[in-house]
């Protein structure tokens, strides 16, 4: 932990030095929200986001707050190491050809309905129950196993083991959005009408545990987690299509998940509570995780050390240095594209407007490994081959 600031209602700690004025006025804001628990956790990739800042942990007693998990519910990272040792850069231009052909990126959907056994198993969920999600089902089925955009990317690396990795990083897609979006609204109605006491122009309204809403919307929201999961174990089996021409008998490890946009219903300092954590991952003692760069850094696999002071949580990646237009108008795509060619990547930087995913706009990940060393230990170390944005 760097520093603890004592000024507001509950303290805030911080595993960063220096904290944009941004992300430091929503971190005020949560240590000021009425039903915030013990003290507010922030993570070394933290910045400003959507009312709560990415790299946030917070605890709260009696409420959920849908902003606090943020619109793409359940967003995390898949990882998979596999029995290759090499891949020659041929090779891997023909995979990743099959990839883009297979996986929709952006705004795009599959043109034809997924199967059903890809969702969330029904036998968790009934759809009945879930306003949201039974509305979206049928679009839902189209965008399973797509990637989406903004920093979701699959990558091809090569880990300090010796053996070539396989990531995704990918969330709930357009059903994910339109649960967050449905509850913010719903949340911010009910505490106008309760006269919360909680300033709307926080954005982070609230529904009560015990509330009709608030219990359907955990639903909802867990609901979208695994359908995030889901898509990402679909893209998962899809890369594994694209390498199968190329390689006979290549050895799959058990998929790696972690999550870094959800709320859970935790024990922390003897009450149970709900973490959320938006732009965080957890990080229990022997919970392993993921926490990756930007194209062009190191990603890496970690256990978790089960640190109580950052609720057993850690950074989900490195987290933005520069905001997405700023990036576009402060990069040089020449110099960005020569860095990334100098290290023999296959990049995903073809133009300007792909700038606010280059690696300069991040944050430095050695730096926020540092520090972050009570939270997590780094198993292996994994360099990007190749990479494919949204």
């Amino acid at each position: 932990m760097e520093k603890i600031i004592s000024t507001e209602k509950i303290p805030i700690k911080l595993w960063l030095k220096d904290v944009e004025l941004g992300a430091l006025n929503q971190v005020k804001n949560l240590a000021n929200h009425t039903y915030a628990f013990h003290h507010i956790a922030l993570m070394p990739d933290a910045h400003e986001g959507f009312g709560m800042p990415i790299g946030g942990v917070l605890a709260t007693k009696d409420v959920i707050i849908p902003n606090a998990v943020g619109v793409d519910i359940g967003c995390g990272i898949c990882a998979v190491r596999t029995s290759l040792k090499e891949i020659p850069i041929d090779t891997l231009k023909g995979i990743l050809g099959i990839i883009r052909r297979t996986i929709p990126v952006g705004f795009i959907h599959h043109k034809s309905k997924q199967k059903n056994e890809q969702m969330p198993d029904p036998s968790k969920y009934s759809q009945k129950d879930m306003p949201i999600v039974n509305q979206e089902y049928n679009s839902a089925l189209h965008q399973i196993g797509t990637l989406g955009g903004g920093n979701h990317f699959i990558e091809i690396q090569k880990g300090n083991d010796g053996f070539i990795w396989i990531m995704v990083h990918s969330g709930s897609r357009n059903i994910g959005f339109k649960v967050a979006s449905y509850y913010n609204k719903l949340a911010k109605s009910l505490n106008e009408k309760w006269k919360s006491k909680i300033p709307p122009k926080w954005d982070l309204a609230y529904l009560p545990l015990d509330s009709k809403q608030g219990q359907i919307y955990q639903k909802e929201m867990h609901y979208c987690v695994d359908f995030a999961f889901g898509s990402r174990k679909l893209m998962m089996n899809r890369i594994k299509e694209a390498i199968s021409p190329f390689f006979d008998d290549v050895v799959y490890n058990d998929i790696i998940n972690i999550a870094h946009n959800y709320a859970s219903q935790e024990k922390h300092f003897g009450e149970k509570v709900i973490v959320h954590r938006k732009g965080a991952t957890l990080a229990s003692a022997e919970t392993i995780g993921i926490v990756p760069g930007s194209q062009g850094m190191k990603s890496y696999i970690v256990k978790g050390k089960g640190n109580l002071e950052s609720y057993n949580s850690c950074s989900h990646g490195a987290g933005r240095r520069l905001g997405r237009r700023q990036a576009q108008r402060q990069l040089n795509l020449k110099s960005e594209q020569k860095a990334l060619e100098e290290k023999g990547i296959l990049h995903s930087i073809k133009s300007k407007r792909d700038l606010d995913e280059a690696p300069s706009a991040y944050k430095d990940i050695v730096t926020v490994m540092s520090n972050q060393r009570d939270l997590v230990e780094i198993i292996a170390e994994l360099s990007p081959l190749a990479v494919i944005k949204g």
